[in-house]
């Protein structure tokens, strides 16, 4: 990942995201100023790749991780926080903010979840087979704010992450 590309892609980001519209006003915020953090999805760079595309397309508007990918409470994600997707190359394609988040066991996510993260026709048991029964998972919703009007044709409203 070349975090010059990196930063180039946040520089402009945050202004077609509109992050400050007061900066004449009331000068750089802290969230406009300090770039968020730059991640791709998945284990495989085909895992990467096909998150990005679905996303950019407007059909994914949902994530899963598991819960010890992140240590204490408050390193949870935040409705609000921002994140720049990256594709497996290191690229930066869109700019994320986090719009619900909920820890929950495997036995408690359905199929709705696994809609909005791109799954067509989800296999439910398969999916909840295949992560472990008893494992926590951290379920996030998100909105993409950039590119603007990817995954504007379509409305959700869950409140799950």
């Amino acid at each position: 990942m070349s975090r010059t590309e990196i930063d180039a892609f946040w520089e402009n980001a945050r202004v077609r995201a509109g992050l400050n519209p007061a900066r004449a006003h009331l000068g750089p915020t802290v969230t406009e100023t300090v770039p968020p953090p730059a991640w791709c999805y998945g284990d495989t760079a085909e895992e990467a790749d096909r998150f990005v595309e679905l996303v950019l397309e407007g059909r994914a508007s949902a994530l899963t991780s598991a819960r010890s990918d992140f240590g204490d409470e408050d390193e949870l994600p935040q409705p609000g926080d921002l994140a720049i997707l990256l594709d497996s190359a290191g690229r930066p394609r869109a700019l994320l903010a986090t719009t619900a988040v909920r820890v929950a066991a495997v036995g408690e996510v359905g199929a709705e979840h696994l809609t909005a993260e791109g799954v067509e026709a989800p296999d439910l048991p398969a999916w909840r087979a295949g992560h472990g029964e008893g494992v926590r998972l951290v379920l996030e919703r998100f909105r993409v704010l950039v590119p603007p009007g990817v995954g504007s044709h379509r409305s959700r409203s869950v409140p799950t992450r």
